[in-house]
């Protein structure tokens, strides 16, 4: 009992519950963190692909199984009319509106491109981007309920 009474016990319990809030900025920052590696790789000449668990039914014996696969990611950059790159963040499948009419952020240069996007990453988890994403998410949410 002399080792447990040298710790300092507390009443803190684990929440059970993430506030959607907090979940939306997650999925967008796992997104980041997809680009910038992915830009990485591009940059030190290599081939980014995750890799992700996909569940196959077996046709001849009816049985499920888990499946490695490689999932496939979209650069979210592009090259302006002005030769500069530009990225665009997505939620989804829509775009985020980063400010007033602002799509898109200047790079400038490939080599900018990860710093770019730590700070972009930054941003969402700081929740900057808290009301685009919320736009964004209601959005996508209202397109499931058409059919």
């Amino acid at each position: 009992m002399a080792t447990l009474a040298s710790l300092k016990l507390s009443g803190a319990v684990k929440p059970t519950h993430i506030p959607a809030v907090q979940l939306r900025r997650n999925k967008l920052a796992r997104r980041i963190w997809e680009q910038i590696e992915l830009a990485r790789a591009q940059q030190a000449g290599t081939t980014f692909a995750p890799v992700r668990l996909r569940s196959v039914m077996d046709t001849d014996t009816g049985i499920r199984r888990q499946v490695e696969t490689n999932k496939r990611v979209k650069p979210w950059w592009f090259t302006t009319d002005n030769g500069k790159l530009a990225v665009s963040m997505r939620y989804g499948t829509k775009l985020l509106e980063l400010a007033k009419g602002k799509w898109a952020v200047e790079v400038g240069a490939e080599k900018e491109l990860v710093p770019v996007l730590e700070v972009l990453k930054t941003a969402v988890l700081d929740g900057e981007l808290d009301a685009a994403i919320e736009t964004a998410s209601n959005k996508l949410r209202s397109a499931f309920g058409k059919g």
